[in-house]
């Protein structure tokens, strides 16, 4: 199914529940026996700072990634996009999907014995809309009412159609939930708290009150180990069972190991560079399109991320709703100082490239490289995660590296969320892109939703509010006693099923 509009053919990857919410002689090989038990380590690429779902670092990796095993949503994605139920055992929505009602199982308790009802949903929901947190930010307009113990009603005076996929990182704890419960944190999820070091570890231990069933393991632990080499030792040698996010020089090693499993999967994630166009410097679209323009990103894509990197074409990945491909961007660093120099650019001037995490630090480095080449000065700063996010939100950088994931599958909750004016988070403001964004998630018609959104991103890639040089795949690696996991596209995988074979 494709929309047309200025001559130009718009690809609409719509997950398929977007479009339904609305022998021989030898030997055989010994089966695989699950543990009664077992304690699974996964070395985590990114470090969780707080447990707080509903705060500041609401949409952190870290944060969600241990969540989604303490807390228990409304509904969630599977992986593949899939909108499935949770804590709603069903949901329906009226013809303009500006009222969603969603029925929640019986007999829920949290991890404390304690029934989960409505007032739980509600109290959580209005939390998340009185911390102001990046969570927040997908429910502008939005209330929440409850006519039962078992019935959540959200209410709109605009189409949310997108409400499902926005709900997805939505995560429900207890109506008497304050900011310092989280050392301690109460949940309905699969797992429990048993320590927590924050930015270091996280050791969680089965619910066993959970409604889906206790999981087989009887630990699961996120372990930080920042540098990949130091990551990928400890799983070769069994010090960790799981990790992701391998970059692409260490996978013939991997691959090449019989005691693991080496998969890589399409993600819903762009490396996304956001200018901050609240700096002098880069407050023109003129500047910043030159600055992408000075970069050989091909080059460096071939050369860092052959397997898991390609050149992307749009601010969204291709697995997203909303998605549109764009005219890339050319190459050429001579055009690009002459751009500069017409426009009065201060080569004198170091622009902050900020990122966190080692993954990327020989692509932030890259492209540095490439920028000193036309005289631009770029200063690759790497920042623990928490300075980095407490940055990131006052707009204290001038390049912003992130991968950015769309967990929803669905662009309200990338492009309808941190690119308004509202937002202020790219010191980036156009009337225009939105107008553009408020239509697109204030309808329910597929159509007009696709065509907003791949406006938008034409206004977004064309006035360079950020560079989007690439289009991600995950490699997983575990040893082969791991059994039962998904990986998941969103960077984000969840272990409830998990199991460790003898």
């Amino acid at each position: 199914m494709f929309v047309k509009k200025r001559n130009r053919a718009l690809g609409l990857a719509v997950p398929v529940a977007i479009l339904i919410g609305l022998a021989g002689c030898a030997a055989e090989p010994a089966p695989v026996v699950p543990a009664e038990g077992g304690d699974l380590v996964a070395a985590s690429p990114y470090a969780t700072d707080s447990l707080d779902p509903h705060g500041p670092a609401g949409m952190a990796s870290g944060t969600v990634l241990v969540a989604q095993e303490i807390f228990s949503r409304l509904v969630k994605a599977n992986t593949s996009g899939e909108i499935v139920s949770d804590l709603a055992e069903s949901w329906e929505t009226n013809d303009t999907a500006t009222e969603w009602t969603f029925a929640l199982r019986e007999d829920v308790v949290f991890s404390d014995g304690s029934p989960l009802t409505s007032a739980d949903v509600v109290s959580s929901f209005n939390r998340v809309l009185e911390l102001k947190g990046p969570v927040a930010g997908n429910f502008a307009g939005v209330t929440i009412s409850s006519p039962d113990d078992l019935t959540v009603v959200f209410t709109s005076d605009k189409s949310e159609a997108a409400l499902l996929g926005k709900l997805t990182v939505f995560f429900v704890t207890p109506a008497d939930v304050t900011d310092s419960s989280f050392t301690e944190p109460v949940g309905s999820g699969p797992f429990v708290l048993d320590s927590f070091t924050p930015g270091s570890e996280v050791v969680l231990a089965p619910n066993e009150e959970y409604f889906d069933g206790a999981p087989l393991l009887d630990s699961l632990t996120f372990r930080v180990i920042p540098e990949v080499a130091a990551r990928l030792t400890a799983l070769q040698s069994g010090e960790v069972q799981v990790t992701w996010g391998v970059p692409d020089d260490q996978l013939p090693q991997l691959q090449s190991d019989p005691g693991l499993v080496v998969e890589t999967v399409p993600s819903t994630s762009v490396a996304t560079m956001w200018f901050n166009s609240s700096r002098p410097a880069l407050s023109s679209a003129e500047v910043r399109n030159a600055i992408w323009q000075a970069v050989d990103f091909d080059t460096i894509i071939a050369a860092l991320f052959p397997e898991t990197g390609e050149a992307a074409t749009s601010a969204v990945a291709e697995n997203v709703f909303g998605f549109a491909a764009q005219s890339p961007k050319e190459y050429d660093p001579d055009a690009a100082k002459a751009t500069l120099e017409d426009a009065g650019f201060d080569f004198s001037q170091t622009l902050q490239i900020q990122f966190s995490g080692a993954t990327y630090r020989q692509f932030i480095q890259a492209i540095a490289s490439d920028l000193a080449k036309i005289g631009v000065t770029a200063e690759p700063t790497e920042k623990e995660s928490a300075v980095f996010l407490e940055d990131l939100l006052a707009l204290n950088w001038d390049i912003n590296f992130q991968a950015l994931s769309t967990a929803t599958f669905d662009a309200a909750t990338n492009l309808g969320r941190l690119y308004p004016c509202a937002a202020n988070r790219t010191g980036y403001c156009n009337d225009e892109l939105d107008a553009l964004l408020l239509e697109a998630g204030g309808t329910s018609d597929l159509e007009v939703r696709q065509e907003a959104y791949a406006d938008a991103i034409e206004i977004i890639w064309d006035d360079a509010v950020g560079m989007y040089p690439m289009a991600l795949k995950i490699a997983y690696a575990s040893q082969s006693t791991v059994q039962g996991l998904d990986p998941d596209p969103s960077f984000l995988p969840e272990f409830s099923k998990v199991s460790v074979s003898q």
